[in-house]
């Protein structure tokens, strides 16, 4: 039997993946055998938008940082960045041809404020304390915004099922990383101090951890939780809905659990009918008097002694603790940091991603803790509102501020306006998700890397995609009200 074209093309790739295999272990360049299947994806990236998109989000969970084995100083990810670089050119290719995208997306609220960020980061990056960093830092941030909000919102907005699938393909391999974390942290006894750790090479610290694990917590409910699943694909859900609970519990991170605390009451305002400016005058008047009463509350904050402990109970007390708990006396000092950076050079900032090399000297000695550092590698500002406040400026926490305020616009809207149970259900649960990183943000930042820019920026283009159908149902029914009157009759 003669072989057919699939066969001659199977025996050619393995061939050539077999000749780059024997080359990179001569050379003892491992990362040479992987070639063949770059180019694969790139062709992807040319011929198979959804393709190229999908790979990378299968690569997210399980990318590895080459900075933890000391093989590269610039804290590459592997092999998510160099194929998220592929993606930032084919977006200005295509852009020298036309819209590198669907143009309905362009003209959403959502998608002016990125861009408006996008534009201010790239002045900052040219008045930046140190323009090199600055545009290492806004270019990271364009292939991110390309990839995981602008094709996957193209991609979605064509094919319906893909924003299903968009999680799953984050949801599944991040279910990996979660067992072999916990496979790990039992080897230890479930320690508190070891589950800071156990799931390195993966992230770089729980509290990252805890952050993308409760981004996901909202939307594996919502996939189980829908009607008329295959038997398999239910059963898979369940299993990753309650890996990622049991992932939370052990991840030892206070920001995930009150960000989660805080998007389930979120959604019970959502439940009982409130609208989204109604439930912001609220929280304003809730700050007045916290404001008003700080006194009394720092008073009471230093009084709790209690330190983070493996009691889980008495970890969560610990969230209040500003008189011993160094990790929360060290935020203190970040965020004042920032602050001090700010009124420095509060126009356009110091410049993104500058803030770990210039907020040392802004170090007061009474606010520094025995993990405070002098030397550019402790992190940042651990918010993701001071952080833009600091590196850009006043307009880097507005847009920040409005990205959130549009986000629960949209969330709230989809929530009360998608008829479909099953279909509103989804939408709130990404919005939920979306939320939980948004307060998370007060305490942390992560969106410098791939795990969890992927899910927020993703989850963005999911919320925009959603709001568009929305608006264009809502303006085919103000235009064709007998068709639906009369599909509403036929319906009954």
């Amino acid at each position: 039997m003669r072989p057919n074209l699939t066969d001659k093309t199977a025996l050619l790739g393995a061939s050539i993946f077999s000749a780059f295999l024997g080359l990179a272990i001569y050379l003892d360049f491992i990362w040479l055998a992987l070639l063949p299947v770059g180019v694969l994806v790139a062709w992807w990236g040319i011929t198979r938008l959804d393709l190229f998109i999908g790979f990378i989000l299968l690569a997210v969970p399980l990318s590895l940082n080459l900075q933890e084995f000391g093989e590269s100083p610039l804290g590459l990810y592997m092999p998510t960045e160099p194929m998220l670089f592929v993606a930032l050119m084919i977006f200005l290719f295509r852009s020298l041809r036309g819209w590198p995208v669907d143009k309905r997306i362009f003209k959403h609220p959502i998608t002016i404020i990125i861009c408006g960020m996008m534009l201010w980061m790239a002045i900052t990056t040219i008045t930046s304390y140190d323009p090199i960093v600055s545009l290492k830092f806004m270019v990271s941030r364009a292939w991110f915004v390309v990839s995981f909000f602008f094709f996957l919102g193209h991609i979605m907005l064509h094919d319906s099922k893909y924003r299903e699938k968009m999680v799953m393909l984050l949801m599944f391999p991040l279910c990996v990383v979660i067992i072999y974390t916990m496979i790990r942290h039992a080897g230890y006894g479930f320690d508190k101090q070891a589950g800071h750790w156990v799931m390195k090479p993966f992230f770089k610290d729980h509290t990252s951890y805890g952050a993308v694990l409760a981004m996901f917590f909202f939307p594996a409910i919502a996939l189980l939780a829908k009607e008329n699943r295959p038997t398999l694909t239910r059963l898979m859900l369940a299993i990753a809905t309650f890996v990622i609970a049991i992932g939370l519990v052990f991840s030892f991170t206070r920001a995930a659990w009150v960000s989660l605390a805080v998007a389930g009451l979120l959604y019970a305002a959502m439940r009982i009918g409130l609208k989204w400016k109604t439930l912001v005058g609220v929280g304003v008047v809730i700050l007045a008097g916290l404001l008003l009463s700080m006194d009394s509350i720092i008073i009471d904050m230093q009084r709790n002694k209690q330190d983070s402990s493996d009691n889980l109970t008495e970890h969560l007390e610990s969230i209040s603790n500003v008189s011993s708990d160094d990790s929360n006396l060290e935020r203190l000092n970040r965020w004042r940091c920032a602050l001090s950076l700010f009124q420095e050079r509060p126009i356009t900032g110091w410049g993104p991603g500058t803030y770990q090399f210039v907020y040392a000297p802004f170090q007061r000695s009474d606010l520094k803790t025995i993990i405070s550092t002098n030397n550019a590698d402790g992190g940042n500002s651990h918010s993701e509102y001071l952080g833009p406040l600091a590196e850009q400026g006043v307009l880097g926490a507005v847009f920040i501020l409005l990205l959130l305020w549009y986000a629960s616009t949209v969330g709230f809207r989809l929530w009360y306006k998608i008829k479909d149970k099953d279909d509103r259900n989804f939408a709130v649960s990404i919005y939920l998700g979306l939320m939980t990183y948004f307060v998370h943000g007060i305490l942390n930042n992560y969106l410098d890397t791939d795990k969890a820019s992927a899910p927020f920026w993703g989850f963005l283009a999911i919320l925009v995609v959603l709001d568009i159908e929305l608006i264009q149902r809502n303006q085919n029914e103000k235009k064709n009200p007998r068709d639906n009157v009369l599909l509403k009759s036929t319906a009954k």
